[in-house]
């Protein structure tokens, strides 16, 4: 039998390529090797932490539940925006150094474009 971590990062890893179609909770548990049982306390674990939801379906004339993820894979899309790419001080950015990510306001307007700070363009000018 695996351990807990081990079984509970197979599972979400399961659920996760299962994308928008999701996965049913009985063919988690049957792939994964465990029992009915484990697989829904599994399930219900990660509803409860909010990285799963669980959604009653009926399948094959029984209701059971499909499980989705909340969470997407990362991509290059997601940061390929991110001030941190062409910032000239970054070798000073860091917890505790010269600059901090944690102060950084161009990187907590790229976060979150509804703050104070101004907006930024980071175009790239081409170089010539």
């Amino acid at each position: 039998m695996p351990r807990n971590n081990d079984l509970e990062r197979k599972a979400l890893q399961l659920i996760l390529e299962a994308g928008d179609e999701g996965i049913l909770q009985s063919d988690m548990w049957k792939t994964l090797g465990v029992t009915s049982r484990e697989g829904s306390r599994l399930a219900l674990k990660f509803e409860e932490k909010g990285v799963v939801e669980r959604r009653k379906v009926l399948h094959g004339g029984r209701w059971t539940y499909k499980l989705f993820s909340q969470t997407k894979p990362v991509t290059i899309d997601s940061i390929k925006d991110c001030p941190c790419i062409i910032c000239e001080e970054l070798d000073k950015c860091f917890s505790g150094g010269q600059l901090s990510p944690l102060h950084c306001q161009f990187l907590t307007a790229w976060i979150d474009p509804n703050t104070d700070y101004p907006q930024i363009d980071l175009e790239v000018e081409p170089e010539t």
